[in-house]
């Protein structure tokens, strides 16, 4: 970047500015996927929406790249663009809540362990992720789903207005009644049309909810999801349970005995009367006698962060991801194949449920293309060394491609990974593609805003 206009920017922001030759430059451009290695010419903390609009205008004036971080949990890593100007949001964490009128204004820069904390307090919550550590922009701006998705639909379902700095520098509010084309494209477009400095969000009661987790040797596999598939779509919504592929890690609440053993399994979420989790689960035992089953009441935020130890920030990450309808016979023979050839002791395949709540939007409602979905399926390459990269790599684009011909098509668009092609993008959002096109040729017609899974602007 050209020193005059690095002074000029730093004379302006109130926030620090981070350079290649700052000492702090390596832990500033570090990010959750530690696969991603890649060089900023500038990493701009925002103080405040000012901020944000001042280094919009700058990056916009002088033709330079740009890039958005929120919380920096992207396994695509595109919060970070060679060369170019990363604005980093992270100083605005912040949460306002609004007890009776069950709101709460959200900063940009925000993690859900900063919102569920602040709403928690209140007996109140947002349907958002699964990991405390996930950043609350980039998961809304997907659309957003976790363990109250059943229960209250998805993130962007909650979201009733944002506070937005555009591609020309100007500051708008976007709601149903204010700029309600955006408001809509916000709602599952991902970061196509703008910074969003802060979310306001409506809230439901979530207090303490009860927490299981229920494992079975991964050679019954095949019994378990084809029970599995059956069993949630009819339970009541108060319950939901992702199914997973993993390998059992070493501490509790899990016994010595199956540390380290491949398993399939279910993690539930009870939100109704604690007394009457153990009826609402009993029917785990119809497969096959389970290897481990739990039960506990927790707090939500507590729930939130149960997995944030077991992977933190710093592994290497490939994933790639897809929505279904229905998990076919013949699918179910593609998760055993794979379950049983886990990579890796980290690497993993989620089933999130996003039927219940979420099927009572209209699917013109909101730009998230998949209301009929019945499941968010993400598969996950993890392992901390970097050796180990082109293997977990290489089983879950295998796994992907056995995968993809049961799937619906596309997928959440956090889960896309950064080597896809435009075509799963238009995939995603299937018939809201155009127009979205249009929505982003209105207010961002030069596409500054690309460093994403990217919609063109279309005139």
């Amino acid at each position: 970047m050209d020193g005059n206009i690095l002074e000029d920017m730093r004379g302006a922001l109130r926030g620090p500015i981070t350079v290649p030759q700052d000492p702090a430059y390596d832990s500033a451009r570090r990010i959750y996927n530690a696969m991603i290695d890649r060089r900023p010419a500038a990493i701009v903390r925002c103080a405040d929406a000012g901020d944000v609009m001042d280094a919009v205008d700058f990056v916009r004036e002088h033709d330079l790249e740009l890039a958005v971080r929120g919380g920096g949990h992207s396994g695509a890593g595109l919060c970070l663009v060679d060369d170019a100007v990363t604005l980093d949001l992270a100083p605005m964490r912040w949460v306002r809540v609004d007890p009776v009128a069950r709101t709460a204004r959200v900063g940009g820069g925000s993690l859900l362990a900063d919102l569920d904390h602040a709403t928690h307090a209140f007996g109140l919550g947002v349907p958002a992720g699964i990991m405390s550590t996930t950043g609350v922009g980039g998961l809304t701006l997907g659309g957003g789903h976790g363990h109250l998705t059943r229960k209250y639909g998805l993130t962007v379902d909650s979201l009733i207005a944002a506070d937005v700095v555009m591609a020309d520098g100007s500051f708008v509010t976007t709601s149903e009644s204010e700029h309600p084309d955006l408001f809509w494209a916000l709602r599952g477009g991902g970061g196509n049309f703008g910074v969003v400095t802060s979310f306001r969000f409506r809230l439901h009661p979530v207090a303490d909810v009860v927490v299981g987790v229920t494992l079975w040797p991964v050679e019954q596999t095949r019994d378990v999801l084809r029970w599995y598939r059956e069993f949630l779509p009819q339970a009541p919504e108060d319950l939901s349970g992702f199914f997973a592929l993993l390998a059992v890690p070493p501490g509790p609440p899990f016994p010595e005995e199956i540390h380290g053993h491949k398993m399939c399994g279910v993690v539930w979420c009870w939100t109704g009367d604690p007394d009457a989790v153990e009826g609402a689960v009993a029917a785990v035992r119809e497969p096959a006698p389970p290897a481990f089953h739990f039960t506990a009441p927790m707090p939500y935020p507590v729930f939130q962060a149960m997995f944030d130890e077991l992977i933190p920030a710093g592994l290497q990450w490939y994933w790639r991801g897809d929505f279904f309808d229905a998990i076919p016979d013949e699918a179910i023979d593609v998760h055993a194949k794979y379950g049983e050839n886990l990579p890796t002791a980290l690497s993993t395949m989620h089933l999130y449920p996003v039927d219940g709540a979420a099927h009572r939007v209209d699917a013109a409602d909101s730009a998230w293309g998949y209301r009929d979905a019945t499941w968010s399926g993400v598969i996950g390459g993890v392992d901390p060394d970097p050796a180990n990269a082109e293997t977990i790599r290489r089983w879950c684009v295998d796994y992907w491609q056995d995968l993809h011909p049961h799937s619906m098509g596309g997928a959440y668009v956090n889960f896309i990974g950064a080597d896809e092609s435009q075509d799963r993008v238009k995939a995603t959002y299937r018939e809201h593609y155009d127009r979205l096109g249009g929505i982003k040729h209105r207010y961002d017609p030069e596409n500054l805003f690309h460093a994403n899974q990217n919609i063109k602007p279309s005139g």
